[in-house]
């Protein structure tokens, strides 16, 4: 790369951060249309869809109808009840304690970082746009200074990963654009503070809501890959404003080796609802309906116009009809003079024919039509059909929320990644002891310190050869929280099990029989219980 052949300093600062800066230019060219997508989402999110609906030489009232917008808001309710949560599994027997550990220290790290919120934000632009990212970084700031994890959400018109790669750690270079403010960065970058005006040039930015004035400096952070010698990417990375080289880390000897984050992967994790076979990013529910959605919005704007003409009483009258059209148009009038006789043929009222029964049909089969491609149908947006029982209740919305579990899948899938980066930062961050408070069973709350001498690579002796033992852990992700409707099918599963006798300790052998042949969630802790039960009846 550019940067590896300059030898005097500052010529080469200045010459990898032109190339950095032509390079983001590249970069942001191909990414206009997803930006002027999102751009449009949004208008259709806020309900303005009205401007795609006619010309704009067309005056008339543009209604607009929350079909679409009803269908993203219950998606997005069923994507918070299925709050996901980390369990951390040993793949080595002398790992068991360490995964015990992080399996409680993750959850509160993400509980301090207000992940619920983070993700119920993320899940409204993955429903919306297609794609939400996240951003899992260690904050030298968090912590008094001690530095810690912090994962929080990223604006995608901000980001701008190389073009075409399907998979965002596949991309060579990565730039994330964020807005400073200027006493700021000159108090903590002493080369931005002594650089000539000439190099403090402003980067072009495209994200509408950023603020212009002398007072923000947008600011570049680029990751970018290395090759290694053994086939692998050292990640490093640098900060620059304008032509001024803020940070990098090949320069600094702590990162010089191993780069900026050891897992060599990029802080980003994206969550995608429907994948794109040429891109990293996804689209979303409002680029599968939103046609649907203009059809409704016309039909309703014509309906609603031929019921305007239908409802109010016109005339047609001859020019010479002689009719005081002030005292005809003014209901207060009691008495409308009119000259000559009264005819039929001078003034005859317009009648407008009955809608249709065809068009009403067609706009009800526009509707089911946006229903069914954004998996809103009434049974999973709480509609029953009389049905009490829970069971009963949860079979018919499970039945219907097929695209909700996959959507969720998928932001399973994007929560492992993040969890899995959020450990290789504590094996390479956390060598100072760090007090967690786990939130216990029954309101007992525990402390725990921890710190990574347990997980951090070590060298084994094995005959007269030295290997490097990393230990290795798999991040099984489920459901926070269960449905009201989910909790109450397993409070009536415990109390049917509680009336056939299965908890009787003279029944124990008969249910841990039974329990073989079964699975739900606790069933673990209830054979333990069963197991000490039989030993007691012994």
């Amino acid at each position: 790369m550019f940067h590896q052949t300059k030898k005097n300093t500052v010529d080469r600062d200045t010459a990898r951060v032109r190339y950095a800066r032509e390079l983001l230019r590249h970069y942001r060219d191909a990414k206009q249309a997803l930006d002027a997508r999102l751009l449009a989402d949004e208008e259709f999110w806020k309900l303005r869809h009205g401007i795609y609906l006619s010309d704009p030489q067309d005056h008339r009232e543009q209604p607009t109808s929350a079909w679409l917008f009803n269908s993203i808001a219950n998606r997005h309710a069923d994507m918070v009840d299925a709050m996901p949560t980390s369990t951390c599994l040993a793949r080595e027997k002398e790992d068991v304690e360490d995964a015990s550990m992080l399996s409680k220290i993750v959850p509160a790290i993400c509980e301090r970082c207000h992940f619920q919120s983070t993700y119920a934000d993320n899940a409204w632009g993955k429903l919306k746009h297609g794609v939400a990212a996240y951003g899992v970084f260690w904050n030298s700031a968090l912590e008094e200074g001690l530095g810690d994890i912090d994962v929080c959400q990223i604006d995608l018109r901000n980001l701008y990963p190389e073009p075409g790669v399907r998979h965002l750690q596949d991309a060579r270079n990565l730039f994330y654009v964020t807005m400073c403010d200027r006493e700021k960065l000159e108090r903590h970058y002493r080369s931005y503070r002594e650089a000539p005006e000439s190099k403090k040039m402003p980067e072009r930015t495209d994200a509408a809501d950023y603020p212009c004035g002398q007072d923000k400096v947008t600011v570049v952070d680029w990751y970018y890959k290395v090759p290694r010698d053994d086939g692998g990417y050292v990640l490093h990375y640098a900060k620059f404003a304008g032509e001024v080289l803020l940070y990098a880390s090949e320069d600094d000897p702590t990162y010089a080796e191993n780069g900026w984050y050891r897992h060599g992967q990029y802080p980003f994790v994206l969550d995608t609802l429907y994948p794109e076979s040429d891109s990293c990013y996804g689209f979303g529910l409002i680029r599968v309906a939103k046609d649907p959605q203009l059809y409704i919005d016309r039909m309703d704007r014509n309906l609603m116009e031929y019921m305007d003409w239908a409802s109010r009483v016109r005339f047609f009258a001859k020019k010479s009809a002689g009719i005081n059209e002030e005292d005809f148009c003014n209901l207060n009038k009691r008495i409308v003079d009119v000259e000559g006789d009264l005819t039929d043929e001078r003034l005859r009222q317009i009648t407008v024919n009955g809608l249709d029964d065809t068009v009403i049909e067609v706009k009800r089969l526009k509707v089911d039509e946006l229903k069914e491609t954004t998996g809103s149908r009434d049974v999973s947006q709480g509609s029953t059909q009389n049905v009490t029982a829970a069971s009963a209740i949860l079979a018919l919305q499970e039945a219907g929320k097929k695209g909700s579990r996959d959507a969720i899948f998928t932001s399973f899938r994007a929560f492992e990644e993040i969890v899995t980066q959020m450990v290789e930062l504590i094996r390479q961050f956390y060598d100072q002891p760090r007090c967690f408070r786990i939130a216990g069973e029954h309101g007992k709350d525990t402390y725990l310190t921890y710190t990574n001498e347990g997980i951090r690579e070590k060298a084994v002796r094995s005959g007269d050869m030295t290997l490097y033992r990393r230990p290795a852990f798999d991040i099984i992700i489920t459901a926070k929280e269960k449905s009201p409707t989910e909790k109450q099918l397993r409070n009536e599963f415990a109390m049917s099990l509680f009336r056939d006798g299965a908890f009787r300790p003279e029944n124990a052998e008969q249910t841990l029989m039974m329990l073989e042949m079964m699975d739900f969630d606790g069933i673990e802790k209830l054979r333990a219980q069963l197991e000490t039960y039989r030993e007691k009846c012994k």
